[in-house]
């Protein structure tokens, strides 16, 4: 995976309701995909640059005109109330931006009547993820975090399993990184805005709560963390985080799992850009999945051994030709737009995207409060976070701290 100018700044992508495809570049009819910097315009000039030299100079046939907001000179924090006005009720925007900025954005484009895809987590706390499916209701668009992993065949396979074959849910240890120069990519807002814990827990989290839907519920955090590294590089942030949530069996008999997820940007460089594996046991069997190591290695003179894996994205062209339409880094994207597309013409409501099928804003309140809880946890060093149900014992309306002996 190779870094841009776009890891290290704010952008909504907004795509017209006439999409065709969606694949490194939106492809529209009649209209154009507009890039949002909500704050800096001076970014632009080397964003194409990068684009050029990464998808136009390796591809055939690929359109990168866009329009660009604010301007290359400009700075202006609410650039993307400017673009969304350009855009109709049914329009897509999709929403790549630092933590603290998804609900602002999200909500302005829900209130044009776009559909948002929102990329993970997609908020920070419980009351604004409830901000932002009550006003999805009352527009009647659909929302959606982008949490790829779920249309990674590997990870879709241990979780229909998990479901089907495995019984009630018992352990789950699981560990996603990132090299330590990610630190410098991201500083910015590393540490001041979200941390590691939102940036990549929130994967291995959403894989918890999609697979356990029905079967367990989340109902106390603790969040421990390692420093060191990042504050010798000047970014005020943990190196790792460790979030052990403790999930409910629902079947009656309140039998107890536990989850343990790490997370860390402080790894060194090695043969992938991002280590992540996980070990799942049931009470009836157990799941490992190594995510990074898929038995493809590729040497090439002058450049680093490599494992490789192009379900994630498929880079290398087809004589000439993009062909990475069948990754799940792509089809995430695919399958959003095909929704929306299925509810502008009628043929389906919002709300039968609450079947698993996407990872919709109404289905994934109990990631964003482990993910809310964790924070807590840390922040009252290491104090156990309760997480509070409403009268349906299903939807999370609040976090407490652990009375002990309660």
């Amino acid at each position: 995976m190779s870094m841009s100018p776009l890891d290290n700044e704010h952008f909504v992508r907004m795509v017209p309701r006439r999409v065709r495809s969606i694949g490194s570049t939106a492809t529209t009819s009649g209209s154009r995909t507009h890039f949002v910097a909500p704050k800096q315009g001076k970014k632009f000039p080397g964003i194409r640059k990068h684009m050029q030299a990464n998808i136009g100079d390796v591809y055939r046939d690929m359109d990168l005109s866009c329009d660009t907001y604010p301007a290359d000179d400009a700075v202006d924090p609410k650039a993307y109330v400017g673009a969304a006005s350009t855009f109709s009720p049914g329009d897509v925007a999709i929403i790549f931006t630092p933590d603290d900025t998804h609900h602002d954005i999200a909500m302005a484009c829900i209130e044009r009547g776009m559909h948002v895809m929102v990329t993970k987590p997609i908020v920070q706390t419980l009351e604004h993820h409830a901000e932002i499916v009550a006003a999805a209701k009352a527009k009647g668009v659909l929302v959606a975090v982008e949490v790829h992993k779920r249309w990674d065949p590997f990870y879709a396979d241990a979780r229909d399993r998990a479901r089907s074959q495995l019984g009630n849910f018992q352990y789950m240890y699981a560990y996603m990184s990132q090299p330590k120069h990610q630190l410098e990519t991201f500083k910015a807002w590393a540490g001041k805005s979200s941390d590691i814990s939102y940036y990549l827990n929130s994967h291995h989290i959403d894989f918890s709560e999609w697979t356990l839907e029905g079967i367990a519920r989340p109902v106390r955090v603790t969040g421990t963390s390692s420093t060191g590294v990042a504050k010798a590089r000047d970014v005020d942030a943990e190196d790792s985080i460790t979030l052990t949530v403790q999930w409910e069996n629902l079947d009656g008999s309140k039998s107890l799992g536990c989850a343990v997820y790490t997370s860390s940007w402080a790894a060194p460089k090695s043969d992938v850009h991002s280590q992540q594996r996980f070990f799942y046991m049931g009470s009836k069997g157990e799941i490992t999945v190594d995510q990074a190591h898929r038995g493809y290695t590729v040497a090439v003179d002058g450049a680093p051994f490599a494992s490789s894996n192009p379900l994630f994205m498929k880079y290398a062209p087809t004589d000439g030709l993009f062909s990475g339409q069948g990754s799940y880094g792509v089809r995430s994207f695919e399958c959003f737009v095909d929704a929306c597309r299925e509810v502008n013409a009628g043929t389906r409501t919002v709300e039968s995207f609450d079947d698993g099928s996407l990872a919709t804003a109404a289905t994934t309140m109990m990631g964003t409060a482990i993910l809310e809880a964790g924070r807590k946890s840390l922040d009252a060093d290491g104090r156990p976070m309760d997480i509070v149900y409403g009268e349906d014992g299903r939807t999370p309306v609040g976090i407490r701290p652990h009375e002990f002996g309660s």
